[in-house]
């Protein structure tokens, strides 16, 4: 890979998370992107509207440059984790649209600030609230690849579904039964060291 600078290096890193995020709800329902797979609720239409607000947050307002986007579930007085779920009047369209918003607005922050402009993080405390644009950025690239992360698992426990997009799973070769094989391995494994413990 050759680099073409610091921000388009940063900017591709950003947009490969942004895509494997949203992949993950392709060819789902809208009961599959939104139903909880976890025991805390987590679900792939609401990764997306999160990871939308952190790119408004981080790379707008940090920086004095509000994006007007109205976010309900981060106003004074919104349910606790509102930001990481989809009512059912909010629309995977709805979602999906306010996101590519967020990536636009992001982009623009990006190409035209200098790395090293400083903002100020307006949900820290007081003194602490200072950040780069370039930890800005690394801040949210860290946040969006580690719920992609989130989003790959509950693919995966849907349909199998695995990887950065469908022409890039990033798998070892293997068929179904190879699969089922080497998870069999590893759960003898899991259970022998347990014995062992």
């Amino acid at each position: 890979m050759t680099s073409s600078g610091p921000k388009a290096d940063l900017h591709a890193y950003l947009q490969s998370a942004r895509d494997a995020l949203l992949w993950k709800l392709e060819g789902l329902s809208e009961y599959d992107i939104r139903r909880p797979l976890t025991p805390t609720g987590t679900n792939l239409l609401g990764l997306v509207k999160h990871v939308a607000g952190v790119e408004l947050g981080y790379l707008g307002d940090t920086f004095g440059r509000p994006s007007g986007e109205p976010l309900p579930w981060l106003e004074d007085g919104a349910e606790s984790n509102a930001d990481m779920w989809a009512t059912a009047a909010e629309s995977r369209r709805h979602i999906v649209e306010l996101y590519r918003r967020a990536w636009a607005h992001a982009d623009a922050t990006i190409d035209a600030l200098p790395l090293d402009t400083l903002g100020r993080v307006p949900w820290w405390p007081s003194g602490r609230d200072e950040v780069t644009l370039h930890h800005a950025v690394v801040r949210v690239i860290a946040d969006t690849q580690r719920h992609a992360g989130h989003a790959d698992i509950l693919r995966e426990l849907m349909d199998g579904a695995v990887g950065m997009n469908k022409g890039k799973d990033s798998m070892a070769p293997g068929d179904t039964a190879w699969w089922e094989n080497h998870r069999g391995r590893l759960e003898r494994a899991a259970r022998e060291a347990g014995r062992d413990a």
